[in-house]
């Protein structure tokens, strides 16, 4: 009689244990619709874009009348051909560097040179954890013989007191110079011409003549290197060298002093870096592609993409365009995703017009195209230009490509192209001077769709949020978590007080098996680890091709795992379950995915898209001996399926066949696309070999987990 009147009396449990019990005991189904929603939702993300805007009201794009005039087109085109002279007769591109200086020096404005060298690229593990600039040292014996200059040039804001800077880069190949990079050249040098006789400048003025011969981050990321970290060297630096087989003398003290003085203006408040691209014979207006992504999936502030583009498409005419995936925009499933969206959205907005979810099917396409490259070149964690090397410095910058559509022999084209280009350029720099303070209203977390549409961080988290939630409530389950949050429910309402700790602690008997299942964890982890090292070694192989270096690669790696088995034990010898070992897995994919998001969001998107899938369904085949024949076809196939898609060269695959259209398989790529990664210093590769490959093969080793009888009777769980 007391114990029924103490079971009446006994308080329930509070309703997030019971929740947690509920969710634990249908795991199944709760993960499947959450991964369901997490893919409606990815997909749903085009027809959520909204519209650019200007956050940031001082920014007024497009506010002032533009002063660059024909007169500054005329002075561009004189200076193309006197830089056609000077390449003519240009030693190894200083007489071309010596041109633009003395152009400069005529404008009033201050001028100097950088020498630098071209940075290492063999792999080193602790290249991730340090600057990729660190290795662009410049000699100042002046024996090198292979080096860059570029050529500074700097204006001194009349309105300004030296503390901020906005920096202009026109790159160019000082050893074999284009007509597109003469024209680049020009238009720059043009619209520093104009600057320089600017009484509205706040900001000092740098253009950066970069000289591209080894890629231009490499040179742009070796000015900011010594920009940022002086370097007071012994004695002068200078150019009495033989420059590529040739001996070129300078003469005069002047002329060294220029190249012993680094100079400087103030903090950088922005740069626009800007060239012109190979000329297209079809279109019906000149066009400009916006690159943004910098490292690591960092962006620009969005702000200054939509002040670009402002002025770019209602100043100027361009068309402005972003990197698409071009595979999909012909993808025929892609239209139907997008059929069937539209006419869902129409039948939502009859029932909420704010509900506008009906985008044009066109659109849509187009928007997905957009946003698979955005997010693809986001997770590759490596910058589309030498925008990025100032984004290392918490810069915002953004690479502007022209795409003429005129003949190089068409003066009259050529003039009014140099025209709006320039007024373009005029505007980003006007706009940018009115700034009293750094970028920082609009988004820095955001996915483009369009040059004027854009995904903010407050949306594009729903997938990866839906993609994760089932993943605590799936371990908890496999760990035997209804009983645990059982004995919680009696622990938080203070009636665990007479079974003891001991009691609530033990599972299963007070079985530890759980410490198998870490052990085995560890094991691959270390696994990873030295598999990750293992190019470090390899690369000192001489004369090594990439398919070579792959199967060495591959080799090592099965023969480290098999030794690290033979000391430490099979993983399947201890008798760990099969239902632990998938509970240590999604642990821990759980806390991988979760500092990937800190670090590159877009690389724990993709990841998750990819792994959660896989970590979730994955059942041993054995297991499946009790089951009917169809069902068992289906799970079996999906499991292979989602395990081929898990490995990382499959899912390499299937990003190249997205992003270029191309299905073929070649081992070495596997190698240079990991040499891509390290070279880099893209986390990425470490989310891969520290997070993607060590959970692949934890899905393998449930997969092939010689389970029990008792084991397999799937419909008790």
């Amino acid at each position: 009689m007391e114990s029924l009147v103490k079971q009446e009396t006994q308080p329930k449990p509070r309703l997030i244990v019971r929740l947690g019990v509920f969710l634990a005991s249908h795991h199944i189904l709760f993960s499947v619709i959450c991964c369901s929603a997490g893919i409606i939702a990815l997909l749903l993300l085009p027809s959520l874009a909204k519209n650019t805007y200007l956050s940031e009201n001082a920014l007024i794009p497009g506010s002032a009348t533009p002063l660059f005039s024909t007169e500054d087109a005329i002075e561009a085109n004189r200076f193309m051909k006197g830089i056609e002279a000077a390449d003519g007769d240009s030693i190894g591109g200083i007489d071309m560097a010596k041109f633009i200086a003395k152009q400069i020096e005529e404008l009033g404005a201050e001028v100097c040179y950088h020498k630098f060298l071209p940075h290492s690229k063999h792999f080193h593990p602790l290249k991730f954890f340090t600057s990729m600039s660190n290795d662009m040292a410049i000699q100042p014996n002046g024996t090198d013989t292979n080096f860059g200059i570029n050529t500074v040039g700097i204006i001194r804001a009349p309105r300004g007191d030296g503390k901020e800077a906005i920096v202009l880069v026109t790159p160019y190949n000082s050893q074999r110079v284009h007509s597109n990079e003469l024209l680049s050249l020009a238009l720059g040098f043009s619209v520093f011409s104009l600057l320089s006789r600017a009484a509205w400048l706040s900001k000092d003025i740098v253009w950066l003549s970069a000289d591209s011969q080894f890629g231009e981050y490499a040179a742009v990321s070796a000015w900011l290197n010594l920009y940022h970290n002086p370097v007071f060297p012994s004695h002068s630096v200078i150019l009495d060298t033989k420059i590529h087989g040739a001996d070129h003398i300078y003469d005069g003290n002047a002329e060294k002093a220029e190249f012993e003085a680094f100079k400087r203006a103030g903090t950088m408040a922005a740069a626009l870096i800007f060239k012109v691209g190979e000329t297209r014979r079809y279109g019906d207006r000149d066009s400009v592609t916006m690159y943004a992504e910098a490292s690591n999936g960092q962006m620009p502030n969005l702000d200054l993409l939509n002040a670009v583009h402002y002025l770019a498409v209602h100043r100027q005419g361009f068309r402005v365009n972003i990197a698409a995936f071009s595979s999909l925009l012909s993808s025929a499933w892609l239209r139907v995703i997008a059929d069937f969206f539209h006419t869902l959205g129409t039948v939502l907005r009859k029932i909420n017009p704010d509900w506008k979810l009906d985008i044009a099917v066109p659109d849509y396409v187009e928007g997905t195209a957009n946003l698979a490259s955005s997010i693809y070149k986001q997770a590759i964690g490596v910058p589309t230009g030498s925008h990025g090397a100032f984004r290392d410095y918490q810069v915002d910058a953004v690479s502007l490509e022209f795409t003429p559509t005129f003949n190089v022999r068409n003066e009259n084209a050529k003039s009014l192209f140099l025209l709006r280009g320039g007024r373009l350029v005029e505007g980003v720099v006007r706009s940018v001077n009115n700034l009293l303070e750094k970028f920082h209203q609009s988004f820095f977390l955001y996915f483009l769709t369009a040059p004027s549409k854009f995904i903010s961080v407050g949306v594009y988290m729903i997938p990866f949020a839906l993609l994760l939630a089932p993943l605590p409530i799936v371990a908890a389950a496999l760990a035997d978590g209804s009983k645990t949050m059982k004995k919680l429910a009696e622990k938080s309402i203070g009636d665990s007080k007479t079974n003891g700790s001991a009691d609530f602690l033990q599972s299963k008997g007070g079985s530890w098996k759980w410490l198998q299942a870490a052990k085995v964890l560890l094991v691959i982890q270390l696994w990873a680890v030295l598999v990750s090292l293992l190019p470090y070694y390899i690369t000192q192989i001489p004369d090594a091709t990439p398919i070579q270096s792959s199967v060495i690669w591959a080799m090592l790696s099965i023969v480290i795992l098999i030794a690290l088995y033979v000391m430490s034990g099979s993983p399947y010898s201890a008798g760990v379950e099969w239902k632990l070992l998938k509970a240590t897995m999604i642990t821990s994919i759980s806390i991988g995915l979760g500092l990937m998001s800190i670090i590159n969001f877009a690389t724990a998107q993709l990841g998750a898209l990819i792994m959660i899938p896989m970590c979730l369904f994955s059942r041993p085949l054995k297991a499946r001996s009790g089951m009917n024949f169809l069902p068992r076809a289906v799970l079996l196939a999906s499991n292979i399926t989602l395990a081929v898609v898990g490995f990382p060269p499959a899912a390499l695959l299937i990003m190249k066949g997205l992003s270029k259209g191309s299905w073929t398989v070649d081992i070495g790529e596997f190698w240079v696309w990991m040499e891509f990664l390290w070279e880099w210093s893209s986390a990425t590769y470490l989310y891969l070999f520290l997070v993607h490959l060590p959970c692949w093969l934890l899905c393998i080793h449930v997969l092939l987990h010689p389970c029990s009888q008792s084991e397999s009777k799937m419909k008790q769980e």
